[in-house]
């Protein structure tokens, strides 16, 4: 009988974790980008412009600027996320579903990195 695994090899640890550095990279890069466009620091300068424009201007500016705020709030849970996955592979315990304790398949990792619950248990969660 062979035994199941239980947890992921150091070697497959660090493949996650190099996948996972990437990520965040990206997601910190991209998060800057959000919160440089929330600062006004790319202003197209329409304070000369008509006022009626002004007035439009402004009002899609705002519904944009809350957009764009959700966005960059999105995306620091994601880098959290990311961040605690780091964490979950020093301690040797990442890919493990919190939920049946299983090994959450390597496939499921490399798509969802922070992944904490197997499809099964996210799919019993749903219901």
């Amino acid at each position: 009988m062979s035994q199941e695994k239980t947890r992921f090899s150091d070697t497959e640890l660090t493949e996650f974790k190099e996948l996972i550095q990437q990520k965040l990279k990206e997601a910190n890069e991209d998060y800057t980008l959000l919160v440089g466009s929330l600062s006004h620091n790319d202003d197209h300068g329409t304070d000369d412009t008509g006022r009626t424009f002004n007035m439009m201007e402004d009002g899609s500016e705002t519904l944009s600027r809350e957009e764009v705020a959700q966005l960059a709030a999105r995306q620091e849970k994601f880098i959290q996320s990311l961040q605690a996955a780091l964490v979950r592979i020093e301690n040797k315990t990442y890919g493990i579903c919190r939920v049946t304790g299983k090994l959450i398949p390597k496939e499921r990792l490399r798509l969802v990195p922070h992944a904490t619950m197997s499809i099964e248990a996210k799919n019993t969660q749903n219901r």
